[in-house]
């Protein structure tokens, strides 16, 4: 995809963070936007705020996490602009905790939202992103998708899923409708509200795991992670890396393979003083 002009582009998760941050940059560069979210103020903040930069913006408060729901919602948006170009699937939720202290409920709620929000969106828009013509989608697992975290197994769980996903389905666009681009988007330490907003198990510290991501992980700013993707939408590229931390990691992981584990687990212990 050369030029976002005139496309129509689907945002999820738009109320903050990389997903607002995505509806403002293709607002600027001249797409038509449809955007959801399970908050309804901060996405009609985002649409405003888009509606500013002179975009035309259509809304839906949804859940990504109920089928039925998205189903509806891609009938809506082609009913209302006609096609859909692109579908950013952004939405996602965080819960840290170990495997001991992980519910069946926290499993659940993680991968109802960020991995069945990323395959319910995915099957409604499929069928109208192959008829455009010209089509992208970029769902977001995370670095938590390329290598394992302590404390993170449900998080873990859900963004390896996105991937495994999203590389299935990019081989399949490749070799049936190699018109739709497919993405796998690994964000490293983004300064958004995603720690903040996130659960922790029984008896740990929430305040305390949000101050530690953000003081000591979150490195990079949501436009720039936007900027970023769009780039890699450009380009085709199957895996978006952002952030140098995600670079560095992956590099870790390729060369390491399971090495890398023990070294994870120094660091566990290490941040675990501080939550």
């Amino acid at each position: 995809m050369k030029s976002f002009e005139n496309k129509v582009a689907v945002v999820t998760g738009v109320a903050s963070g990389m997903g607002r941050e995505l509806a403002l940059e293709l607002a600027r560069r001249g797409a038509r936007l449809s955007l959801c979210d399970y908050d309804p103020a901060g996405l009609e903040d985002t649409a405003e705020a888009a509606r500013a930069l002179g975009a035309q913006v259509h809304t839906k408060v949804v859940n990504v996490g109920e089928r039925e729901q998205l189903l509806a919602y891609a009938d809506e948006v082609v009913e209302h602009y006609g096609t859909v170009n692109l579908l950013f699937n952004n939405a996602g939720i965080a819960h840290h905790a170990s495997v001991e202290k992980t519910s069946f409920k926290d499993y659940d709620r993680l991968m109802d939202v960020d991995f069945w929000g990323v395959v319910n969106s995915t099957k409604a828009f499929l069928p109208h992103l192959i008829a455009s013509g010209d089509a992208h989608i970029a769902n977001t697992s995370s670095i938590f998708g390329l290598f394992g975290v302590g404390g993170q197994s449900a998080y873990n769980a859900a963004k390896f899923a996105v991937r495994g996903f999203t590389e299935a389905l990019r081989i399949e666009m490749l070799s049936t409708h190699p018109h739709v681009g497919v993405s796998c988007v690994h964000p490293g330490g983004i300064k958004t509200a995603i720690c903040r907003n996130a659960t922790v198990g029984d008896g740990q510290d929430q305040a305390a795991f949000a101050r530690f991501f953000d003081e000591h992980l979150a490195r990079t700013e949501a436009d720039a992670a936007a900027r970023t993707i769009l780039k890699g939408v450009e380009k085709n590229h199957g895996r978006i890396l952002i952030g140098p931390d995600a670079v560095v990691l992956d590099l870790l992981v390729r060369v390491t393979g399971s090495g890398y584990q023990r070294l994870m687990s120094f660091v566990d212990g290490q941040s675990s003083r501080f939550m």
